[in-house]
């Protein structure tokens, strides 16, 4: 227990800013490890989320309580997976090689295709959010993050960290057979205990993304850096967001 407390802690400190324990005499093997609980630090950045909403909806409009939990989101996180989004599209968008990209994706300048990308993933959020019932914002909430960080998970166990060195480096080995499961499981479970059964199929546009995505990766970069997995984590919860947002409209209209 004591060991799988400091692969939490080793997560919880690479993916927010929330002070963890100093954590002494790391191996490589605890590192690669700490990638099982990535959907659970989502899980959680998610709770935040869904708190702040929920308590802003008793005294403010809905409009602004959204974007109150979208602001918690990106405090707890230090906006690292919106630099990846932004980061990876200035590469892709600006890149006619696999060594140009990865140069114009290391600039800490933002560029058009990136500074587009993000306004657009985040104005999106804001819509698709504010068009669904208020009720069922907070569990849809906690599900996308947990699964979108699962989406990450699933990109380092299919490719190959394509840097010497970088932000991801440390946890950049492909995750063991029982860290896939337990990501697996805790990315999952938010979906399937908390939303109803109907909008289980929220997954499929989330796949089609990761599919998509996954592929063009590998074809223009053979492989991912830790700017890819932010922005697949933006790009696979927006996924998800419109996939509930068309099941919801549906559910309306009937």
């Amino acid at each position: 227990m004591n060991r799988q407390w400091r692969l939490f802690l080793l997560a919880l400190g690479f993916f927010t800013r929330l002070p963890v324990p100093a954590i002494q005499h790391l191996d490589s093997t605890e590192l690669n490890d700490a990638a099982r609980y990535f959907p659970l630090v989502g899980m959680l950045i998610g709770l935040a989320a869904a708190l702040v909403l929920y308590l802003s909806l008793h005294i403010l409009p809905a409009t602004v309580a959204i974007i109150l939990s979208m602001v918690a989101t990106v405090w707890l996180t230090g906006a690292f997976h919106e630099d990846g989004l932004a980061d990876t599209m200035d590469g892709l968008g600006g890149g006619w090689t696999k060594q140009q990209t990865l140069v114009i994706m290391k600039d800490a300048r933002i560029g058009s295709y990136g500074a587009i990308a993000l306004f657009l993933a985040l104005l999106l959020k804001f819509i698709s959010l504010g068009q669904m019932p208020p009720a069922m914002l907070p569990w849809i909430l906690v599900s996308a993050h947990a699964l979108s960080r699962l989406a990450a998970v699933l990109v380092m166990a299919t490719q190959e960290y394509v840097r010497e060195e970088g932000k991801a480096k440390p946890l950049a080995t492909n995750p063991s057979r029982i860290s896939l499961w337990i990501a697996v499981v805790s990315g999952l479970a938010p979906l399937l205990l908390l939303l109803p059964a109907r909008l289980w199929l929220a997954l499929l546009p989330v796949v089609m993304v990761w599919c998509w995505f996954s592929w063009k990766l590998k074809q223009r970069l053979g492989g991912y850096t830790g700017d890819c997995l932010g922005a697949m984590q933006q790009l696979t919860e927006l996924a998800f967001y419109l996939g509930i947002l068309m099941l919801v409209r549906d559910m309306w209209s009937i």
